[in-house]
């Protein structure tokens, strides 16, 4: 399962520099794909908003992937794993909404 855990690393990896990008961008970055970014207030305060988020999502994917070290292959227990990670999608796009509706014009 050590090979599962470095793949789910990978990705955790991968929405950590998709936050690193959204922090370092000089125009407002889009969150949705296949959605223009907004046009909003502050875009430095926005962008670093939305890479908070990526930041978050990132850490907890991390922490959602853990379990997989110490579980044997087929464990009924990697259900939590999979809903931690929906219920982790689902808090950023709640996030998100909350940011834009604050940043935006």
């Amino acid at each position: 399962m050590v090979v599962g855990f470095i793949i789910w690393s990978v990705v955790a990896v991968l929405m950590l520099g998709i936050g690193l990008w959204a922090w370092k961008a000089k125009k407002p970055v889009g969150f949705f794909a296949g959605v223009k970014p907004p046009e909003v207030k502050n875009v430095v305060k926005y962008n670093h908003a939305v890479a908070k988020i990526w930041f978050a999502y990132a850490a907890l994917l991390g922490l959602c992937g853990v379990p997989l070290l110490f579980l044997k292959q087929n464990s009924p227990y990697f259900v939590l794993s999979i809903l931690g990670v929906v219920f982790a999608s689902i808090g950023i796009a709640v996030a998100y909404h909350l940011v834009l509706s604050k940043y935006e014009k």
